[in-house]
């Protein structure tokens, strides 16, 4: 029997279901979810209740985000702070409206499960969430590849297959799923393949569904905006090659008038947050425009992206080849992915300290895979299909390692420490891999605190 390229996506998928963990622990994921919390039961946009639940639940761990999140509000509201977009909560409501009407069952036949909007099945709704908006950027990805960039199998099959393992997107699809990520996949792919359908199609209508699309991207992460720079450039590049400027103008101008008005929801959570149509100052002051770190953010030795995660430098090397070769898809791919490295590089916490790899390039994942399956078709054709599939396998588990690495307290979560991070890998981590797994089914709690 002939295994499609869509049955590997599918499988490597369904292989991460065990892996997810419904927890909100950190900052940001407490941030993501108190938008969705407050809209659905207080409707009010102000996170101090959301936040005390979570910060008395342990304290010790959340003492810095109490410092920031619980003791300090807006200025101009006196409204507790939210430094997330919304998009990722209006992405979760679905599963979390579900889950409210299944706890209202529950409770209705008995059972003491509490319908406050934070126990248990509410935050499963927002993680499992999180995992299904991943696959489905993924099979996203897949299609786009096989319909877009004519990409054969098993290449598209096995570069969107390898984006999952071998890169941070696994942590973030599975052990933290409260982040913005795995839907941030979704929104950028699902942007990417809008953009190369309205290509093939007349009229003016598909661009509105690309920036409504672009919009929706936005609300998701607010750097994804600059992903909108994939439907203009190829617009701007259609229009050089076939000379109708006035078309390419117009289809531009109604991509970038329906982003923004999809984006209004998030300009009136400002306003009401902040007191002005914009991030917070206290965002906004951490920003320095021309990217000092832009060099720092892709090859820093402890924090850099290509460090982290080799499989998207190769990537990354042959879609700046395709862009070379004057492939028009390639180069305004490469261009956004030259924006994210430059919004990356102009924060002043460039370095993403204590997060798990670069994890603001995880939305970038359609650009990768464009550029991974170039790759892997030409090494399948040098080195062979047997020797290919290795060297992604040893990317994968390169990737895994650090995972395990990372959970259990192995390695300074604050950068790669080289080369005690190295060593690990073949030392540390086969000699742990058993146990941890064994406990991660059975006991995660009892993992957690072993790892402290």
């Amino acid at each position: 029997m002939r295994i499609t390229g869509r049955a590997v996506v599918v499988a490597s998928w369904l292989l991460t279901l065990p892996l997810v963990t419904p927890a909100i622990r950190g900052a940001d994921e407490i941030e993501y979810f108190s938008y969705l919390r407050s809209m659905a039961f207080d409707q009010d946009l102000e996170f101090g209740n959301e936040y005390r639940y979570f910060y008395t639940r342990d304290a010790v761990g959340l003492a810095g985000f109490g410092a920031t999140f619980l003791d300090h509000v807006e200025p101009l509201t006196g409204r507790h702070i939210n430094f997330a977009p919304l998009g990722t909560a209006l992405l979760w409501s679905p599963l979390y409206l579900l889950a409210h009407l299944g706890v209202l069952a529950a409770r209705a036949a008995g059972s003491a499960v509490v319908a406050d909007g934070f126990s248990a099945p509410y935050i499963a709704a927002a993680c499992y969430g999180s995992w299904l908006y991943g696959g489905l950027g993924l099979l996203i990805i897949h299609d786009t590849l096989r319909r877009f960039a004519g990409a054969p199998e098993p290449d598209a099959g096995w570069a969107t297959a390898a984006l999952l393992w071998a890169s941070p997107l696994l942590y973030y699809m599975t052990i933290a799923p409260g982040f913005s990520h795995a839907a941030s996949v979704f929104a950028v792919a699902a942007l990417v393949w809008a953009t190369l359908a309205a290509r093939e199609r007349p009229g003016i209508v598909a661009w509105i569904g690309v920036g409504a699309v672009g919009g929706v991207a936005a609300l998701v992460r607010e750097q994804d905006a600059l992903f909108l720079a994939v439907p203009l450039a190829l617009l701007a590049a259609d229009a050089i090659r076939r000379r109708r400027f006035p078309e390419a103008a117009k289809r531009s101008a109604v991509t970038i008038v329906t982003a923004v008005a999809v984006f209004v929801p998030q300009l009136l959570a400002y306003r009401t947050i902040n007191g002005a149509f914009g991030p917070s100052r206290l965002v906004t002051r951490k920003m320095t425009y021309w990217s000092p770190h832009f060099f720092e953010v892709l090859l820093d030795p402890g924090h850099g992206l290509f460090v982290w995660a080799p499989v998207l430098l190769l990537a990354t090397i042959a879609l700046a080849a395709a862009a070379r070769r004057r492939d028009v898809v390639a180069g305004a791919l490469f261009l956004a992915l030259v924006l994210q490295a430059w919004i990356n590089g102009s924060v002043e916490s460039w370095s993403q300290a204590g997060a798990f790899g670069s994890r603001r390039f995880v939305g970038a994942t359609v650009v990768f895979a464009w550029g991974l399956t170039i790759a892997i078709g030409a090494l399948r054709r040098r080195i062979g299909p047997a020797a290919c599939a290795a060297t992604l396998v040893l990317l994968a588990w390169w990737n895994v390692s650090l995972v395990v690495q990372f959970g259990l307290r192995l390695m300074d979560r604050q950068r790669l420490d080289w080369p005690r991070v190295a060593v690990n890998q073949v030392t540390a981590v086969p000699a742990r891999a058993a146990r941890t797994g064994w406990l991660f089914v059975t006991d995660r709690e009892r993992l957690r605190q072993e790892s402290r």
